[in-house]
């Protein structure tokens, strides 16, 4: 085994969505665990909590997180409130680390801020800043599919939901595009393919166009 891997899903879901992901990351040699949380009803630092005591049970000198969308704000506000944390790394898949434009354009509507509830505020930029803690590297999408084709002013490019500006982070270690939706980083090969490579060496694959940006992996990488 190479080590745990710890699952934070994102905002409306429950960790079902990752079931995929997690098949890949065992595939690759992990121990695979999922933390599940209200992601409305309980406010970020609740949920901190929360995965503090999920951590508790969960075994292994070596744990990384894998967390997509809401999920790595999570992870972040983890870091900053138990900082004394076992040694791994973070890969987080459309997290908007700078703010989501999307849920600052929703929340104009009363109906959409009962249903953003508690996770409107660091969706919308409040969230304790990274300090470079340890090993973070971000997957941001390009494929725009989601409520992002009525918001002419998310930014481009984007994966529907998050733009892709939104996702870098100061002092992360990383950072790759690929071509896939929001809900898709879930699903893609490429991106478990990608996730397994920075969990292993601290960095992300180059693609074959010799950039982080768009396009295949090399023929090297063999996740199924």
């Amino acid at each position: 085994m190479k080590g745990t891997v710890v699952l934070v899903h994102g905002l409306w879901m429950s960790g079902a969505e990752m079931f995929l992901l997690r098949k890949r990351l065992r595939r690759c040699g992990y121990r695979v665990f999922q933390f599940r949380y209200r992601t409305v009803a309980r406010d970020i630092s609740e949920n901190a909590r929360r995965l503090q005591q999920f951590l508790s049970r969960v075994p292994g000198g070596e744990v990384h997180f894998v967390a997509h969308s809401l999920g790595g704000l999570v992870v972040r506000q983890l870091f900053h409130d138990y900082p004394n944390q076992r040694p791994g790394r973070i890969v987080t898949l459309g997290s908007p680390h700078n703010g989501s434009g999307t849920a600052r354009y929703l929340v104009r509507w009363r109906s959409w801020r009962r249903f953003l509830g508690a996770s409107f505020s660091p969706l919308s930029g409040r969230v304790p800043p990274w300090k470079g803690q340890r090993d973070l590297g971000s997957i941001a999408g390009t494929m725009s599919i989601g409520i992002a084709c009525f918001l002419k002013d998310l930014p481009k490019p984007n994966d529907g939901t998050v733009a892709a500006c939104e996702t870098r982070l100061s002092h992360m270690s990383d950072y790759v595009e690929l071509h896939t939706s929001h809900s898709g980083l879930l699903f893609s090969q490429r991106v478990a393919q990608q996730v397994c490579e920075f969990l292993k060496t601290g960095h992300f694959k180059m693609l074959l166009n010799n950039s982080k940006r768009d396009g295949e992996l090399p023929s090297d990488v063999t996740i199924k």
